[in-house]
């Protein structure tokens, strides 16, 4: 009987340590895979993205059950093939910054009683509580898409005429008026922000209650955290998230955390910038913000993505420390609007309803993954998607962009989720 209490408490030792844990390196064949086979294909199937000009060079890192059982790096930075991708590039994430900036400080916020999701947000945002159409507005809505905003507003519209700069608005010298940093050489007004945030006041919503994708909301919440939380954003998200999980590459303004020759660069743009946009958000309405913004801004290598979405699926505990409670993740990552069709989790991006039944070529992301699981994409190539129920973390990181956002290859050859479904259907549970 004393024997039997001492492998029944070890063992409860054990399974809390492994719920608790850091990542850490494996192979594929710690897993019953052949990694010889994987791999091969894997190879095959990246060097064929980047000869069609998928994108020029990616990381993609695939965890099992807490364990880092692929990580490898493909391509170059451009077509030149000068400088080869390296483990610890960051990358511009895009639409990914959605859920690993200002998410988890709104999930934390309403762990802590701070925010309700079914209160106006009009309550939290004012410049909306006298606006007909969207003064009842709840934050579940806003993110799970359900709010009937539109999409999006194109603002570096209002600092051009005839594709030239408005002096009045930015300008090639720093100054005391112009000290929010467009680009190296370009500096916004700062009170354009002021200007986004009346316009983001008008903006309007349809009223329709159905799933509607927009990032509008996005814009806010970096100010919306900052109000509430009487603390500068970047620095609630580094000394809440990214310090403690060590996740040393991942945040805002990549030039600023000598990474300088590991920033992957983005887009050739003709428009703006007249250079090659590196080491600066890609994303016009975040560039605007000065690079800090809710819908885009955020860089990161693979590893450190790997972290916070490990962290997810392990009820929101990592390395021993507790960052959320699982009813807090159930809460955040469940579809909200089922009845609708809308897939949305809470800010978080969830498969198509009835997804396993879908082929390869319809479905979003692959089949295989199971409906519990959950992630995000970004317009600038890149990907992340975690699934608490076969224990799975896939990251993939792309410049699809380069040099032009008209390259759509790397949808057209259905790259990620052909990736994806290569290790769901090699993987046994």
């Amino acid at each position: 009987m004393i024997h039997f209490k001492l492998f029944t408490v070890c063992f409860f030792l054990f399974c809390t340590l492994n719920i608790n844990a850091q990542l850490s390196h494996d192979n594929l064949e710690s897993v019953g895979l052949d990694g010889t086979f994987i791999k091969s294909k894997v190879d095959s199937i990246m060097h064929d993205a980047i000869t069609q000009k998928g994108f020029p060079g990616a990381q993609l890192l695939v965890t099992k059950k807490g364990k880092i059982i692929f990580h490898e790096t493909y391509g170059y930075h451009t077509y030149d093939s000068i400088q080869k991708v390296a483990l610890n590039d960051v990358y511009d994430l895009a639409s990914v910054t959605k859920i690993t900036g200002p998410l988890p400080a709104l999930m934390k916020l309403y762990e802590d009683g701070k925010i309700d999701l079914d209160t106006p947000f009009s309550k939290y945002w004012t410049d909306w509580k006298n606006q007909k159409d969207k003064k009842n507005i709840t934050l579940r809505e806003l993110l799970a898409h359900q709010s009937g905003i539109k999409p999006y507003i194109v603002f570096l519209n209002e600092v051009l005429k005839k594709e030239k700069i408005k002096k009045r608005f930015m300008r090639s010298e720093k100054s005391k008026r112009f000290s929010n940093q467009f680009y190296k050489n370009l500096y916004i007004k700062n009170r354009f922000k002021n200007k986004i945030y009346r316009k983001l006041k008008r903006v309007k919503a349809d009223g329709k209650k159905e799933y509607l994708y927009s990032g509008i909301a996005s814009l806010i919440y970096p100010q919306l955290i900052e109000n509430i939380t009487r603390t500068p954003y970047t620095k609630y998200i580094q000394d809440n998230f990214y310090t403690p999980l060590g996740c040393n590459t991942l945040g805002y303004l990549p030039m600023n955390k000598n990474l300088k020759n590991n920033i992957v660069p983005t887009e050739i743009d003709t428009i703006v910038r007249k250079d090659l946009t590196k080491n600066w958000v890609h994303d016009e309405n975040a560039a605007l913000f000065g690079g800090i913004s809710g819908n885009a801004g955020l860089f990161s290598s693979a590893l450190d993505l790997a972290k916070y979405m490990q962290m997810l699926i392990q009820n929101g505990s990592y390395d021993g420390k507790q960052y959320f409670k699982p009813e807090t993740i159930k809460e955040f990552t469940r579809i909200q609007y089922p009845n609708n069709n809308n897939r949305r989790g809470l800010g978080f991006d969830k498969p198509l309803i009835g997804n396993d039944t879908l082929s390869i070529e319809k479905a979003y992301p692959a089949p295989q993954v199971s409906p519990e699981s959950f992630g995000h994409s970004g317009f600038t190539g890149t990907f992340v998607w975690a699934d608490p129920v076969h224990d799975i973390v896939f990251i993939f990181l792309s410049n699809r962009v380069y040099p032009s956002r008209t390259h759509r290859n790397i949808y057209n050859l259905n790259i990620r989720p052909k990736l994806q479904e290569l290790f769901y259907t090699s993987l046994k549970d």
